[in-house]
């Protein structure tokens, strides 16, 4: 199959992939009459707007389009920095989300990942917890990530990248654990420049609490100021340039029995807190099991007491867009005609084509953490 026909097929499947990802807005709470002025009053004491379990892809609510927690227990990697053949047998290759032998290869075909696909219309936020990520764009930039890096990308008006996962490690196992955010664009720079932003590790500032028990809490700002912390500055069209939309991405690590209060924002704000590892949290009162999201008034303080075992949250949080949101696959704009006018000038652009020799790029082996930008400025990590 030509370059074009792949494209096309490939956008294709993705589309089909991801048009039912764009997560709906969470109900508001419910506005039955209360009889008793106590009931009223402890409800308006509540922090918590609503609970639910989280499936492969989590709820989000407004200004956040999307989230999805991949972690994967990928195994040594081959000469090619995929799984040998043998993990291979028996999947569909090209669009395999469902967990074999602990991961899935999602649409790549000899190492996993997401080959070279477009975005128009809003930014994306990858957290790589464990594992490395290659990226390669339409720009010319390049990269690779990973072990607590994070990349901040503004697709805007337009730009292809792929985002494979390489099994760099031959004689151990390869586990990849990330978060993968869509926070949208406003009207005003749905067609900005394309940029992407990398926070490293080493440079994301950390907010660390201890209990008057001596344990521990700690939250990575990656976006969003705590107390003393400040964040490092996002892409500058994204929505969280602005303080006054307080924006926040925080993973929060609590030790085992730790009690910690996320502090209160401003009132209007939507935010959620996933708690996606541990036993048992505590919030506002309230035991919340393993893998849940939680919905919270954004004006007030809400203590949580964490269980016996290590937990980690992540939270986002931002003042709603409340902008008409219409999206189809990997476009997300305002209007139907926009988007027919992101898929015409895809198919007549490309979005400035392809100028990779493979869709699923993966760099060198021993090519240590980078970012090579579009403008040619290269950042190196040791």
């Amino acid at each position: 199959m030509d370059k074009k026909l792949e494209r096309r097929s490939f956008l294709g499947r993705l589309s089909l992939g991801l048009g039912a990802m764009l997560a709906l807005p969470f109900a508001t709470a419910s506005g039955r009459t209360k009889n008793s002025e106590i009931e009223k009053e402890e409800e308006n004491m509540n922090p918590i707007i609503t609970v639910k379990a989280l499936g492969f892809q989590w709820e989000t609510a407004d200004p956040f389009l999307f989230c999805v927690h991949h972690e994967d227990e990928f195994p040594k990697g081959n000469e090619q920095m995929g799984p040998e053949t043998d993990f291979l047998k028996g999947r569909h290759l090209g669009d395999d989300f469902i967990i074999k032998n602990g991961f899935r290869m999602y649409h790549g075909k000899v190492v996993p990942g997401f080959p070279g696909h477009p975005h128009r219309g809003f930014e994306t936020i990858t957290v790589v917890r464990k594992g490395l990520v290659d990226h390669a764009d339409s720009m010319g930039a390049a990269g690779r990530y990973g072990d607590g890096d994070v990349q901040w990308m503004t697709a805007g008006r337009g730009v292809q990248h792929s985002e494979m996962f390489p099994l760099i490690k031959k004689e151990e196992d390869n586990p990849m654990e990330l978060f993968q955010i869509w926070l949208n664009l406003p009207k005003k720079n749905k067609m900005a420049a394309p940029h992407f932003t990398m926070l490293w590790r080493e440079d994301i500032p950390l907010h660390n609490y201890s209990d008057a028990s001596g344990k521990k809490t700690l939250v990575e700002v990656i976006a969003g100021a705590i107390s003393d912390k400040k964040p490092l500055a996002p892409p500058p069209n994204s929505w969280a340039s602005d303080t006054n939309n307080a924006v926040a991405v925080w993973n929060i690590k609590m030790e085992a029995g730790a009690s910690w209060t996320l502090p209160k924002t401003l009132p209007g704000i939507n935010r959620i807190i996933y708690f996606y590892q541990g036993n048992v949290l505590n919030v506002a009162g309230k035991d919340i099991q393993h893998y849940h999201l939680i919905q919270l008034k954004s004006d007030v303080d809400v203590v949580l007491q964490n269980g016996d075992k290590e937990c980690g949250i992540l939270m986002l949080q931002g003042r709603p867009i409340n902008e008409q949101v219409m999206q189809y696959g990997p476009f997300v704009m305002n209007t139907k005609e926009e988007i027919k006018q992101a898929f015409d000038d895809y198919h007549a652009t490309q979005f400035g084509g392809w100028p990779w020799p493979r869709y699923d790029q993966v760099h060198a082996r021993d090519k240590g953490r980078f970012a090579r930008h579009a403008d040619g400025k290269e950042e190196n990590k040791v």
